[in-house]
């Protein structure tokens, strides 16, 4: 009757070492897994922003030859519809962060002056990719 009530005891739960072992092996993991899942975050980020400056570039040189002009700014865009809205920056997280590049008007003549206008579009973050460029060269 006795070595019974031991054995019954004995198997009731884990011993500490035990408990230790599992543990470790899940930080373990963790520990390996973690870094592979912040690195996809980052190029599915960077990935989203190859993109919008894909779209925003098109759509500026569709408004220009459309137009003849030049957009004044990226919200012209929106305005004359060729965007529904401007897409968000993934690296700032905001929609005002996009540094767009002006070129400068020429003078034809006093009643035809060129506006100049946007003609390139980039990201606001002051970040570093992952192939080692800022993201606002992109």
């Amino acid at each position: 009757m006795a070595t019974r009530s031991r054995h019954k005891k004995a198997s009731r739960g884990f011993t500490i070492i035990e408990l230790m072992i599992v543990i470790s092996i899940i930080l373990i993991l963790v520990s390996v897994a973690l870094p592979a899942y912040n690195q996809s975050i980052l190029r599915a980020r960077e990935s989203v922003l190859r993109q919008n400056l894909f779209t925003l570039r098109s759509v500026i040189s569709q408004y220009t030859l459309d137009k003849q002009k030049a957009p004044q700014s990226l919200e012209d865009l929106v305005s004359a519809g060729y965007l529904k809205q401007l897409p968000t920056d993934p690296m700032t997280g905001r929609t005002d962060s996009w540094t767009p590049d002006q070129e400068q008007g020429e003078i034809m003549s006093l009643d035809q002056q060129d506006e100049g206008g946007i003609v390139d579009v980039h990201s606001g973050s002051s970040g570093v990719g992952s192939d080692g460029t800022a993201y606002n060269t992109w």
